[in-house]
């Protein structure tokens, strides 16, 4: 397939935002969504809880928004957390009408649907799909119903190098990307404004449930382009992912605790009662320190659903269940260790409710953007929603943002990349020792001296920087500019709040920090949290 040089779109990712921007964006032009494996790799297809929405009227709307506020410790823009709320019910009836098939009671297909609940929601209303397989689920109806549609074009195995930007009377303009497609070559594409949904950065720390893609491209293309960044320094670890040697990080969904899993210690013990009166439901943020602190010196800490064993768990949660089958182990009959590992970035690129960035001609949705919609601890299940409502609204700000504009394109050639000059090994070292480091000094609890040292060795990291043009090098250099933004935020914000846990500042501090962290062109300042709401290009 050949590579266009010009449309009036670029959107790159293809997970949920991405894809629901395109379906929009091709009412008004030509549409090119780039991803850099196959269109079902994305961290929307791994989503394994569900999509959080508030079917039950006004009530449970308004109910949903406090729940929000709540989870997101004094960060969360009301504005934003408002429109996410309020707009759910309407996406979520749209993925309804293209085919999306949520589980619905007594598995009856036009049945009521079935919501169940998570950590720190109020009410149940978290929708599902194949018991914990959603969000692969609405990638995968997302995707058929774009196929559909002759004004996108769908390239998969092109990675996204960097974005374009024109120096005019007016300042800086974002005008299109370079990318990388699979055969090495470069190439150019034009296009009125371009769509960042590259998802989040879950790999640059070693444990993680983020699939490999997940390595925060679109935040780091954005902030060497010149864009603000916020809230670097929140990211937060979901506090179950299987702990057991030779095995992945496998994700053990919140909703298992939303179905009345316990959390005890190596005593065999419950121990949540210690720290929150919702016990295992409590926000992520306090469920995965506790479980750090239970599981100090190394003692195991387990996921305990021998008491319901009289359900059907195993078609509740088919690919849980099969995932520990290969290990020998059940739900129902088994203690499950589990600790917390690296999931989800409520920080980046900064915009505002029509995913507008602060650098005309760029836009951004889903987990590469900040709104401020989750402040400080995202709530369970809000993400896939995010994606959903962002990226449709996303879409009308670059529709009625360019209605009278021109593409102005330059004919580039197709141009062969050189060869790489980094050893793949090496390489491969090079990135996991950063990995590692992430996790040691920039993890799940902090202090400055480990946030200095972290910062000290990403410098002294940059000089060795794997080079060349492939996709794993340029990976490389994302993953190193996002982690120097965390730290550079973490470094600042000398309180604890939500996912941002530091040992030398405990406590919350509203005097100085009840704002969002702002990064743009190495510098940093604090803005009121309401503040984001408004950004504009």
């Amino acid at each position: 397939m050949g590579i266009p040089n010009r449309v009036d779109f670029v959107v790159v990712g293809a997970g949920i935002a991405g894809l629901r921007a395109a379906v929009q964006l091709a009412e008004a032009g030509p549409v090119l969504v780039v991803t850099k494996e196959q269109l079902a790799e994305s961290n929307t297809a791994y989503a394994q809880g569900g999509i959080a929405v508030a079917l039950g009227g006004d009530e449970d709307v308004a109910l949903h928004l406090q729940d929000t506020l709540n989870a997101g410790d004094g960060l969360v823009d009301r504005t934003a957390a408002a429109v996410l709320v309020e707009q759910g019910p309407k996406r979520v009836a749209e993925l309804l009408e293209w085919g999306t098939a949520f589980d619905r009671e007594g598995d009856n297909p036009e049945g009521k649907l079935l919501l169940t609940r998570e950590g720190a929601h109020s009410r149940s209303r978290i929708l599902h799909a194949n018991g914990d397989a959603t969000g692969r689920e609405i990638a995968q109806s997302l995707q058929r119903h774009a196929r559909k549609i002759r004004n996108i074009t769908l390239m998969e195995w092109a990675t996204t190098v960097d974005l374009i930007v024109e120096q005019g009377a007016a300042g800086a303009r974002v005008v299109g990307i370079t990318l990388l497609d699979a055969e090495g070559e470069l190439h150019s594409v034009y296009a009125k404004a371009v769509l960042l949904a590259s998802g989040g950065a879950g790999q640059v720390y070693s444990d993680t449930t983020n699939p490999p893609v997940a390595t925060g491209d679109g935040i780091a293309m954005a902030y060497r382009a010149g864009a603000e960044v916020s809230d670097m320094e929140f990211f937060q670890f979901h506090p179950t992912a299987l702990s057991l040697p030779g095995a992945p990080r496998f994700l053990m969904s919140e909703a298992l605790r939303g179905e009345g899993a316990y959390l005890l210690n190596w005593k065999q013990e419950r121990f949540m009662e210690r720290y929150h009166p919702l016990l295992e439901l409590a926000p992520r943020d306090v469920v995965a320190r506790a479980i750090t602190r239970e599981g100090l010196r190394e003692q195991p800490v387990y996921l305990d659903m021998r008491h319901l064993a009289h359900k059907d768990l195993k078609k509740r949660f088919p690919g849980i269940s099969a995932f520990l089958a290969q290990y020998g182990l059940e739900l129902g009959r088994d203690l499950i260790p589990v600790r917390p590992a690296a999931h989800y970035l409520m920080g980046g690129i900064r915009t505002d409710a029509h995913g507008r960035s602060s650098l005309p001609g760029l836009y951004a949705a889903g987990e590469a953007t900040c709104t401020g919609v989750h402040g400080a601890n995202r709530l369970a299940s809000n993400s896939l929603l995010e994606g959903l409502v962002f990226g449709a609204l996303a879409a009308a700000g670059m529709i009625s943002d360019t209605a009278k504009a021109e593409v102005t394109a330059q004919t580039v050639a197709a141009v062969a990349a050189d060869e790489n000059s980094t050893d793949e090994a090496a390489m491969e070292a090079w990135i996991m020792e950063l990995r590692d480091l992430m996790w040691k000094d920039a993890g799940l609890l902090r202090d400055q001296a480990g946030l200095l040292q972290a910062r000290k060795t990403l410098e002294e990291m940059a000089l060795t920087l794997p080079e060349g043009p492939s996709r794993r090098a340029l990976e490389a250099r994302n993953l190193h500019q996002v982690a120097m933004l965390m730290v550079a935020s973490a470094l600042e914000r000398k309180e604890s709040r939500g996912a941002h846990y530091r040992n030398d500042y405990p406590q919350r501090d509203d005097a100085h920090f009840a704002a969002h962290s702002v990064l743009v062109k190495g510098v940093l300042r604090f803005e009121p949290v309401e503040a984001a709401a408004s950004v504009s290009a």
